[in-house]
Protein backbone atom coordinates (compact mmCIF):
# COMPACT_ATOMS: atom_id res chain seq x y z
CA UNK A 1 0.00 0.00 0.00
CA UNK A 2 2.63 2.28 0.93
CA UNK A 3 4.13 1.53 -2.29
CA UNK A 4 1.49 2.50 -4.25
CA UNK A 5 1.28 5.75 -2.27
CA UNK A 6 4.53 6.87 -2.89
CA UNK A 7 4.13 5.91 -6.85
CA UNK A 8 0.74 7.89 -7.45
CA UNK A 9 3.03 10.82 -7.86
CA UNK A 10 4.88 10.06 -10.79
CA UNK A 11 1.47 7.85 -11.96
CA UNK A 12 0.17 11.43 -12.42
CA UNK A 13 3.04 13.01 -14.19
CA UNK A 14 3.15 10.48 -16.64
CA UNK A 15 -0.43 11.07 -16.70
CA UNK A 16 -0.16 14.73 -17.53
CA UNK A 17 2.72 14.02 -19.62
CA UNK A 18 0.67 11.92 -21.78
CA UNK A 19 -2.43 14.63 -21.67
CA UNK A 20 -0.18 17.41 -22.59
CA UNK A 21 1.40 15.48 -25.55
CA UNK A 22 -1.99 14.58 -26.76
CA UNK A 23 -3.18 17.70 -26.81
CA UNK A 24 -0.36 19.25 -28.14
CA UNK A 25 -0.46 16.56 -31.14
CA UNK A 26 -4.23 17.01 -31.26
CA UNK A 27 -3.88 21.22 -31.57
CA UNK A 28 -2.94 21.48 -35.36
CA UNK A 29 -6.10 19.48 -36.49
CA UNK A 30 -8.17 21.32 -34.23
CA UNK A 31 -7.08 24.59 -35.69
CA UNK A 32 -7.64 23.16 -39.49
CA UNK A 33 -11.17 21.65 -38.44
CA UNK A 34 -12.15 25.14 -36.76
CA UNK A 35 -10.95 27.56 -39.71
CA UNK A 36 -12.51 25.56 -42.26
CA UNK A 37 -15.83 26.63 -40.86
CA UNK A 38 -15.10 30.37 -41.13
CA UNK A 39 -15.22 32.97 -43.39
CA UNK A 40 -11.54 34.15 -45.50
CA UNK A 41 -11.68 37.50 -43.39
CA UNK A 42 -12.32 35.64 -40.47
CA UNK A 43 -9.31 32.90 -40.44
CA UNK A 44 -6.67 35.98 -40.97
CA UNK A 45 -8.72 37.73 -38.64
CA UNK A 46 -8.68 35.59 -35.48
CA UNK A 47 -7.26 32.25 -36.66
CA UNK A 48 -7.53 30.80 -32.92
CA UNK A 49 -11.13 31.95 -32.64
CA UNK A 50 -14.40 30.21 -32.78
CA UNK A 51 -16.55 29.68 -36.26
CA UNK A 52 -19.21 31.75 -34.10
CA UNK A 53 -20.81 35.11 -34.91
CA UNK A 54 -22.15 36.88 -37.77
CA UNK A 55 -19.94 37.37 -40.80
CA UNK A 56 -17.58 35.04 -39.00
CA UNK A 57 -19.25 31.04 -39.85
CA UNK A 58 -19.34 30.17 -43.11
CA UNK A 59 -19.53 27.14 -45.14
CA UNK A 60 -17.90 28.68 -48.35
CA UNK A 61 -15.08 26.23 -48.09
CA UNK A 62 -17.14 22.68 -48.17
CA UNK A 63 -19.56 24.27 -51.13
CA UNK A 64 -16.44 24.96 -53.15
CA UNK A 65 -14.50 21.76 -52.68
CA UNK A 66 -18.03 20.10 -53.00
CA UNK A 67 -18.77 21.93 -56.68
CA UNK A 68 -15.77 22.79 -57.86
CA UNK A 69 -14.11 19.57 -57.72
CA UNK A 70 -14.47 15.98 -58.31
CA UNK A 71 -13.78 15.27 -54.98
CA UNK A 72 -16.16 12.36 -53.95
CA UNK A 73 -13.80 10.65 -57.31
CA UNK A 74 -10.93 11.95 -55.19
CA UNK A 75 -11.74 10.51 -52.03
CA UNK A 76 -12.91 7.21 -53.98
CA UNK A 77 -9.19 6.85 -55.16
CA UNK A 78 -7.51 7.93 -52.22
CA UNK A 79 -9.41 4.83 -50.61
CA UNK A 80 -9.15 2.21 -52.87
CA UNK A 81 -5.26 3.16 -53.13
CA UNK A 82 -4.84 2.65 -49.43
CA UNK A 83 -7.13 -0.03 -48.75
CA UNK A 84 -5.40 -2.13 -51.85
CA UNK A 85 -2.14 -1.46 -50.48
CA UNK A 86 -2.82 -2.22 -47.02
CA UNK A 87 -4.43 -5.57 -48.41
CA UNK A 88 -1.06 -6.99 -49.92
CA UNK A 89 1.56 -5.46 -47.35
CA UNK A 90 -0.50 -7.25 -45.05
CA UNK A 91 -1.09 -10.31 -46.18
CA UNK A 92 2.63 -10.45 -47.98
CA UNK A 93 4.34 -9.08 -44.94
CA UNK A 94 2.44 -11.17 -42.18
CA UNK A 95 3.76 -14.29 -44.26
CA UNK A 96 6.97 -13.59 -45.15
CA UNK A 97 7.57 -12.16 -41.44
CA UNK A 98 5.52 -15.87 -40.41
CA UNK A 99 8.11 -18.00 -43.08
CA UNK A 100 11.17 -16.00 -41.44
CA UNK A 101 10.57 -16.46 -38.10
CA UNK A 102 9.21 -19.98 -38.12
CA UNK A 103 11.77 -22.05 -40.24
CA UNK A 104 15.50 -21.96 -40.59
CA UNK A 105 17.08 -21.95 -43.76
CA UNK A 106 21.07 -21.09 -45.33
CA UNK A 107 19.89 -17.62 -46.26
CA UNK A 108 17.40 -16.79 -43.49
CA UNK A 109 19.42 -13.87 -41.45
CA UNK A 110 20.50 -13.00 -45.38
CA UNK A 111 17.13 -12.53 -46.69
CA UNK A 112 15.62 -10.59 -43.40
CA UNK A 113 19.12 -8.29 -43.81
CA UNK A 114 17.65 -7.40 -47.66
CA UNK A 115 14.25 -7.16 -47.06
CA UNK A 116 15.29 -4.74 -44.01
CA UNK A 117 16.92 -2.58 -46.45
CA UNK A 118 14.35 -1.41 -47.40
CA UNK A 119 13.51 0.52 -44.13
CA UNK A 120 16.92 2.30 -44.61
CA UNK A 121 16.94 3.10 -47.62
CA UNK A 122 13.60 5.70 -49.11
CA UNK A 123 12.07 4.29 -52.40
CA UNK A 124 11.82 7.85 -53.20
CA UNK A 125 15.87 7.30 -54.49
CA UNK A 126 14.35 5.08 -57.01
CA UNK A 127 11.75 7.51 -58.15
CA UNK A 128 13.19 8.01 -62.03
CA UNK A 129 14.06 4.09 -62.16
CA UNK A 130 9.89 2.99 -60.73
CA UNK A 131 9.00 6.17 -63.42
CA UNK A 132 10.44 4.22 -65.95
CA UNK A 133 9.24 0.55 -64.69
CA UNK A 134 5.63 1.87 -64.80
CA UNK A 135 5.89 3.63 -68.18
CA UNK A 136 7.33 -0.12 -69.87
CA UNK A 137 4.37 -1.90 -67.84
CA UNK A 138 1.81 0.80 -69.15
CA UNK A 139 0.70 1.48 -65.83
CA UNK A 140 1.11 5.15 -65.86
CA UNK A 141 -1.88 7.31 -64.65
CA UNK A 142 -3.21 4.32 -63.02
CA UNK A 143 -4.50 3.06 -59.53
CA UNK A 144 -2.44 0.14 -59.34
CA UNK A 145 0.69 1.96 -60.21
CA UNK A 146 0.21 3.47 -56.66
CA UNK A 147 -0.67 0.46 -54.84
CA UNK A 148 2.46 -1.28 -56.23
CA UNK A 149 4.64 1.35 -55.66
CA UNK A 150 3.03 1.59 -51.86
CA UNK A 151 2.93 -2.12 -51.36
CA UNK A 152 6.97 -2.21 -51.77
CA UNK A 153 7.06 0.69 -49.67
CA UNK A 154 5.52 -0.31 -46.97
CA UNK A 155 6.81 -4.19 -46.54
CA UNK A 156 10.14 -3.46 -45.48
CA UNK A 157 8.74 -2.26 -41.95
CA UNK A 158 5.83 -4.80 -41.99
CA UNK A 159 8.07 -7.91 -41.88
CA UNK A 160 10.38 -6.51 -39.52
CA UNK A 161 7.98 -5.41 -36.87
CA UNK A 162 5.74 -8.73 -37.27
CA UNK A 163 8.67 -11.11 -37.48
CA UNK A 164 9.37 -10.13 -33.69
CA UNK A 165 5.77 -10.56 -33.30
CA UNK A 166 5.61 -14.06 -34.73
CA UNK A 167 8.69 -15.14 -32.94
CA UNK A 168 6.89 -14.76 -29.73
CA UNK A 169 3.57 -17.30 -30.71
CA UNK A 170 4.18 -20.45 -28.80
CA UNK A 171 6.23 -23.20 -30.72
CA UNK A 172 4.41 -26.18 -28.54
CA UNK A 173 0.94 -24.72 -29.74
CA UNK A 174 2.26 -24.63 -33.30
CA UNK A 175 3.58 -28.05 -33.07
CA UNK A 176 0.40 -29.21 -31.19
CA UNK A 177 -1.43 -28.12 -34.42
CA UNK A 178 0.88 -29.78 -37.19
CA UNK A 179 0.55 -33.17 -34.50
CA UNK A 180 -3.58 -32.88 -35.28
CA UNK A 181 -2.98 -32.47 -38.71
CA UNK A 182 -3.29 -28.64 -39.80
CA UNK A 183 -1.27 -27.51 -43.10
CA UNK A 184 1.03 -24.76 -42.85
CA UNK A 185 -1.76 -22.28 -44.05
CA UNK A 186 -4.23 -23.10 -41.01
CA UNK A 187 -1.80 -22.83 -38.67
CA UNK A 188 -0.76 -19.97 -40.02
CA UNK A 189 -4.08 -18.10 -40.67
CA UNK A 190 -6.32 -19.36 -37.58
CA UNK A 191 -3.10 -19.85 -35.19
CA UNK A 192 -0.19 -17.26 -35.25
CA UNK A 193 -2.57 -14.63 -36.96
CA UNK A 194 -4.78 -14.16 -34.45
CA UNK A 195 -2.45 -14.03 -32.09
CA UNK A 196 -0.46 -11.19 -33.23
CA UNK A 197 -3.59 -9.18 -34.29
CA UNK A 198 -2.24 -5.98 -32.08
CA UNK A 199 0.78 -5.43 -34.03
CA UNK A 200 -0.94 -6.22 -37.16
CA UNK A 201 -3.35 -3.50 -36.34
CA UNK A 202 -0.38 -1.39 -35.33
CA UNK A 203 1.37 -2.03 -38.81
CA UNK A 204 -1.93 -0.96 -40.16
CA UNK A 205 -2.34 2.11 -38.99
CA UNK A 206 1.34 3.79 -39.26
CA UNK A 207 1.42 2.35 -42.71
CA UNK A 208 -2.00 3.79 -43.83
CA UNK A 209 -1.29 7.37 -42.84
CA UNK A 210 1.67 7.99 -44.89
CA UNK A 211 -0.14 6.61 -48.18
CA UNK A 212 -3.10 8.53 -47.22
CA UNK A 213 -1.40 11.86 -47.16
CA UNK A 214 1.72 10.99 -49.96
CA UNK A 215 1.93 13.68 -52.63
CA UNK A 216 4.98 12.67 -54.48
CA UNK A 217 4.14 9.34 -56.12
CA UNK A 218 0.41 10.86 -57.29
CA UNK A 219 1.92 13.87 -58.76
CA UNK A 220 4.15 11.76 -60.64
CA UNK A 221 2.38 8.18 -61.56
CA UNK A 222 -0.95 9.44 -61.39
CA UNK A 223 -1.51 13.12 -62.18
CA UNK A 224 -4.69 12.17 -64.36
CA UNK A 225 -7.77 14.05 -63.32
CA UNK A 226 -9.50 10.63 -63.25
CA UNK A 227 -6.64 9.02 -60.77
CA UNK A 228 -6.00 11.76 -58.42
CA UNK A 229 -5.72 11.32 -54.96
CA UNK A 230 -7.44 13.47 -52.52
CA UNK A 231 -4.25 14.75 -51.51
CA UNK A 232 -3.18 15.53 -54.87
CA UNK A 233 -6.99 17.47 -55.90
CA UNK A 234 -6.64 19.44 -52.78
CA UNK A 235 -3.13 21.18 -54.85
CA UNK A 236 -5.86 22.78 -57.38
CA UNK A 237 -6.90 24.84 -55.01
CA UNK A 238 -3.63 26.67 -54.36
CA UNK A 239 -2.58 29.29 -57.04
CA UNK A 240 0.57 31.27 -58.04
CA UNK A 241 -1.12 34.56 -57.30
CA UNK A 242 -3.99 33.72 -55.36
CA UNK A 243 -4.62 30.67 -53.08
CA UNK A 244 -8.30 29.98 -51.59
CA UNK A 245 -7.69 28.67 -48.27
CA UNK A 246 -11.47 28.16 -47.06
CA UNK A 247 -11.60 25.39 -50.17
CA UNK A 248 -7.82 23.63 -48.82
CA UNK A 249 -8.73 23.95 -45.28
CA UNK A 250 -12.21 22.17 -46.08
CA UNK A 251 -10.38 19.61 -48.02
CA UNK A 252 -7.99 18.77 -45.62
CA UNK A 253 -10.20 18.46 -42.73
CA UNK A 254 -12.82 16.16 -45.18
CA UNK A 255 -9.50 14.03 -45.76
CA UNK A 256 -8.84 13.69 -41.55
CA UNK A 257 -12.25 11.66 -41.44
CA UNK A 258 -11.13 8.22 -42.59
CA UNK A 259 -8.01 8.30 -40.24
CA UNK A 260 -9.76 9.01 -37.70
CA UNK A 261 -12.04 6.28 -38.06
CA UNK A 262 -9.40 4.28 -38.54
CA UNK A 263 -7.65 5.24 -35.21
CA UNK A 264 -11.13 4.82 -33.55
CA UNK A 265 -11.48 1.07 -35.30
CA UNK A 266 -7.98 0.26 -34.19
CA UNK A 267 -7.35 2.49 -30.79
CA UNK A 268 -7.61 -0.70 -28.33
CA UNK A 269 -5.24 -3.29 -31.13
CA UNK A 270 -2.82 -0.40 -31.49
CA UNK A 271 -2.41 0.83 -27.70
CA UNK A 272 -1.81 -3.22 -27.18
CA UNK A 273 0.35 -3.51 -30.16
CA UNK A 274 2.73 -0.56 -29.37
CA UNK A 275 2.79 -1.35 -25.34
CA UNK A 276 3.40 -5.30 -25.85
CA UNK A 277 6.17 -6.33 -24.16
CA UNK A 278 6.66 -3.03 -22.19
CA UNK A 279 5.30 -4.10 -18.94
CA UNK A 280 6.41 -7.34 -17.59
CA UNK A 281 4.53 -9.35 -14.48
Amino acid sequence: MNKARRNLPTLFAAHGILLAYTLLSVFPVILIVINSLKSRRAIFGDPLGLPVGEGVFDLVGYQTVLQNADFLGYFANSLIVTLGALFFVLVAGSMAAFALAEYRFRMNTLMALYLALGIMIPIRLGTIGILELVVNLGLINTLWALILVYTAQGLPLTIFILSEFMRTVSKELKDAARVDGLSEYRIFFQLALPLVRPAVATVAVFTMIPIWNDLWFPLILAPGEETKTITLGAQQFIGQFETNWNAILAALTLAIVPVLVLYAIFSRQLVRGITSGAVKG
